[in-house]
Order: C-alpha cells, then structure tokens, then sequence
C-alpha cells in the first residue's frame, strides 16, 4: 500500500540532534502489534520504493552529522540499492552516526548491519520497539512477538528502546517502572505516547494525564530521553 500523504523528511532539533528520514520498503514481516497501523505504509515494487527513497534521502544534509533512517518495519526491509544509497549519503555528507530500527525477529541481522557501516567510519545505532517490559502486557495485549522476559537479553545487541504510554492499564508506577528499565539496559529511550489510528487499541485519556503530571517533568530533562508528546507521520516506533 503506498502512502503519499507522509512527510517523510524532519528533523529532530532539540535533544539528540539528527536529520529523520521515513523511507518505504518491502513493509513489517511481522505485521501482529495490535496498536499499530505503521505497516500500511509499503510496497513489494523495489523500484516504486527506491525511486520514493532517492527523493526522499536528497533532502539530507549532514548538518548535525547524524541521521535516523525508519520503515514501517526494519532496516532488513530495506532494499539493497535504497542501503547502499544510505551509506553513500552518509559518506558524502560527512555523516558519523546512523540510527534504524528492528524489530526483535531480526536481531541476527544486527551485526552485519553495524560492521558494514563501521568499515566506513559510521557508527550504526539500533533501536528496539520494545513498548513495555512488562512481559505479560506487551504479548498478551500487545503482541510484540519478542519471546524473551529478561530486559538484559533483549538489550543485546541493540542501543536503544521504544516504549509506548498511554495505554488502559498503564500507571505512573509501570511507567516508571518502564523508564528506568530502559535507561540501565540501553544507551537511549524514546518515550512515545499513543494516539487514535485505525486499530482497537485506543489512548487512554487519564494515563496520558497521570504520565504529563507525574513522570513528564522528572524526565523532560535528560538527555538520554526523547519524550515524543505527539506520534505523527513517523508512525508509534
């Protein structure tokens, strides 16, 4: 399904400083997170979808060195040619650190990813969508599909960690709890909060109340948080 309508170029310019991009491939193999819609946005013509990356990937400058590169899926889904046009990118303008993102079913693919940009001088950061680390809530509700309950395991090998508030059920200390799981185990969280799409899971209004009055202030601040008040075209990470 192809998706127009994104904005596919951004960039993030307050904490972590990098240029965004939202590229098109092959789209999410696993497809089963009952919150999200994300994976609508792909095609199975690798040539419809590199031709959309090209344009795309020339709005990039290199101006903070730093780029994060999203599919509604991971970076496996990526063609090769739209790959190699990454790094060229990164190479021509100078850029150091690269960001993408994968889901758990892909983690043997990680190494390889980081050792071909490395080859490179480029520093590969790998972000995990983990949503909650409550084990029971995020396979049960969720349906994540990461079989493993140990923070520590789903850490190898990856950077960083999305977690997803704002959902029945959620509380100020599950959040925290969430939070602070994800700052031990992981260089990065990003903290998105979940708002109306197409599936039956829903934002629960008093959650996102509890987490603006309780935990937003004591983490607005640090610097290895990024608090995302609105998921927009980026998708819910």
């Amino acid at each position: 399904m192809e998706n127009v309508s994104l904005t596919r170029y951004s960039e993030i310019t307050e904490k972590n400083k990098r240029e965004i991009v939202l590229l098109r491939g092959s789209g999410c193999k696993w497809r089963r997170c009952s919150f999200c819609d994300y994976h609508l946005d792909f095609s199975p013509d690798e040539d419809s979808n590199y031709a959309l990356n090209q344009e795309v990937l020339r709005h990039v400058t290199g101006k903070y060195k730093r780029l994060e590169v999203i599919n509604s899926g991971s970076f496996v889904d990526l063609d090769a040619r739209t790959l190699r046009l990454i790094m060229d990118i990164c190479m021509q303008k100078a850029i150091t650190e690269i960001h993408f993102e994968c889901h758990w079913m892909h983690r043997n693919d990680v190494p390889q990813l980081r050792s071909t940009f490395a080859a490179h001088g480029i520093h590969a950061n790998i972000k995990i969508g983990v949503e909650t680390f409550d084990t029971i809530y995020r396979e049960t509700i969720l349906h994540k599909g990461i079989d493993e309950s140990s923070p520590e395991k789903i850490a190898a090998g990856f950077d960083e960690v999305c977690l997803l508030f704002g959902l029945e059920g959620q509380t100020a200390a599950s959040m925290r709890h969430d939070i602070e799981t994800g700052l031990v185990n992981f260089r990065r969280v990003c903290v998105n909060i979940m708002v109306e799409n197409t599936t039956k899971i829903k934002p629960c209004p008093a959650v996102i109340e509890v987490f603006m009055n309780t935990l937003y202030p004591l983490y607005r601040d640090n610097e290895r948080i990024d608090i995302l008040l609105e998921n927009t075209d980026f998708g819910v990470g």
